[in-house]
């Protein structure tokens, strides 16, 4: 693969509500301070923007037309993704490998705050005849895929729950996150019941924020910057959409999109590859399922691999040190950017009092969400 490097990164939030910002501002906020850090100005250097977005959750027809002006990009070329953030980074990805452009924004955003009926928009992609009739929140997919992957791997729950308290502590060290928090596992098993076994504390709850990466060819990546962050491999894959038929052990697509991104990168040994990891954790279980998916553990075991502390951030490999989705908060489209937001600051030595010591290759994975089974993946190192 040739060469790509993020160059710049910015952000505008985290937080559980934003009254006082448009998602334009939150983009602006973003775009400036990601333009200063990879020292480039738009109007002069980039060639392109890539940006992750729905209409459903914009509340706009045609919402991407509302992209270019506030990130310095009118009159470039505006590719759509709706999809996950980490979908519109290997779109980026494939422009500058395919020669199309130099330098490169990515860009998505959550204005969750301003919608007011999430789960009626997130019911609107279940299929019209056999399952939007029946009416039901969203999330029983969620509980039903959790109750499945418990019994088929023999998780306990009480290993399900692990997941938030050490999310949500992760969180508490994060000055982006909206939901840092000192819970106990009794706090998350009888928090409030969503779809059995799911509770409350399970889910992560929505999140404003704005994330914009930049993107540059390997010699302009090291014309603007002594700290590149090198992508290595990226792959992404959807399983079927029908609930009938997809697979509600594991997930599929993030096998897939694993197995093209490792075989981009030349990795055979996941375990043994990497010093962290940033993975979809919207709810609890995902996490768990994510891990096993990813090959970095076999089917059942990153429950107990997560009960033993392998996965804090002193443990054998620290999974989500930002505090994921459920500390963060989830950013909807967004949120693949926002696991890739802290790769990066892991991989630069900028993450603060949650740094990974001596961290020198992330993976990260993204979800795109209820009720798709599409996933994408991502390998950053510092070296390319």
């Amino acid at each position: 693969m040739s060469e790509v490097a993020i160059v710049g990164v910015g952000w505008s939030g985290f937080r559980s509500i934003s009254p006082d910002l448009s998602f334009r501002e939150m983009m602006f906020e973003a775009a400036a301070m990601a333009y200063a850090d990879a020292g480039i100005h738009p109007r002069r250097d980039l060639d392109g923007l890539v940006t992750a977005e729905e209409d459903f959750h914009e509340g706009i027809a045609i919402s991407d037309e509302y992209v270019p002006d506030q990130m310095g990009a009118v009159l470039k070329s505006v590719h759509t993704i709706a999809g996950d953030g980490l979908q519109a980074l290997a779109a980026g990805v494939m422009q500058i490998a395919a020669g199309a452009a130099r330098i490169l924004a990515v860009e998505s955003h959550s204005k969750a705050s301003n919608i007011l009926n999430l789960p009626q928009i997130t019911a609107l992609a279940l299929d019209p005849v056999f399952q939007r009739p029946l009416d039901v929140h969203p999330i029983f997919i969620a509980g039903l895929e959790m109750r499945r992957y418990l019994e088929a791997t023999r998780t306990p729950i009480e290993h399900v729950a692990r997941v938030v308290v050490k999310n949500r502590r992760n969180a508490m060290r994060n000055p982006r996150a909206a939901f840092p928090a000192d819970l106990s596992v009794e706090d998350v098993l009888h928090s409030e019941p969503l779809a059995e076994p799911l509770t409350r504390l399970m889910t992560a709850e929505p999140a404003d924020g704005c994330v914009v990466l930049v993107l540059a060819r390997g010699d302009v990546a090291r014309s603007l910057t002594g700290r590149p962050i090198w992508i290595r491999g990226i792959g992404w894959a959807t399983d079927s959409y029908a609930l009938e038929s997809r697979d509600w052990e594991g997930a599929r697509y993030l096998r897939r999109a694993a197995e093209l991104a490792y075989q981009q990168a030349g990795i055979r040994s996941p375990r043994r590859a990497f010093d962290f990891v940033e993975v979809d954790d919207t709810f609890a279980y995902k996490e768990l399922q994510h891990l096993e998916a990813l090959g970095l553990c076999r089917p059942g075991e990153a429950g107990w691999w997560t009960a033993e502390g392998a996965t804090e951030i002193g443990g054998e490999l620290p999974v989500n040190p930002s505090g994921g989705c459920l500390g963060e908060g989830h950013l909807l489209d967004a949120s693949g950017l926002a696991r890739v937001l802290e790769a990066v600051l892991q991989l630069r030595g900028e993450a603060g009092p949650r740094q990974i010591p001596n961290a020198h290759t992330a993976l990260v994975a993204s979800w795109r969400g209820l009720p798709t089974a599409t996933g994408a993946v991502a390998i950053l190192s510092r070296e390319p």
